[in-house]
């Protein structure tokens, strides 16, 4: 027998479960799965971690020194202010309007 208190639900988890793992977890699963395949493809996985990380951090940096131009810039300059708004459109990702 389990335990139903013991055991969490799927609304107590926010409604399904997760499809994706985190850096942390493929590292856990190649110490699981040791045939040379598995292994081949953690590899990748981690490097992908890795390269995504890179590209956030440069997004980051870009985005700093664009606020510093930004604030050193003339606030009346309407052609200034327009071009920002248009790197900053094109700097977020399709269907996030933050």
């Amino acid at each position: 027998m389990v335990s139903q208190n013991a055991i969490p639900s799927k609304q107590y988890l926010g409604g399904s479960l997760p499809y994706a793992f985190t850096q942390e977890g493929i590292a856990m699963l190649s110490s699981v799965l040791r045939s040379k395949r598995a292994v081949e493809v953690n590899i990748q996985i981690m490097r992908a971690f890795v390269r995504l990380r890179k590209l956030v951090d440069a997004n980051r940096k870009f985005s700093d020194k664009l606020d510093k131009l930004e604030k050193r810039m003339d606030k009346n300059d309407e052609n200034v202010e327009y071009i920002f708004t248009a790197i900053r459109q094109l700097m977020t990702p399709a269907g996030n309007s933050t």
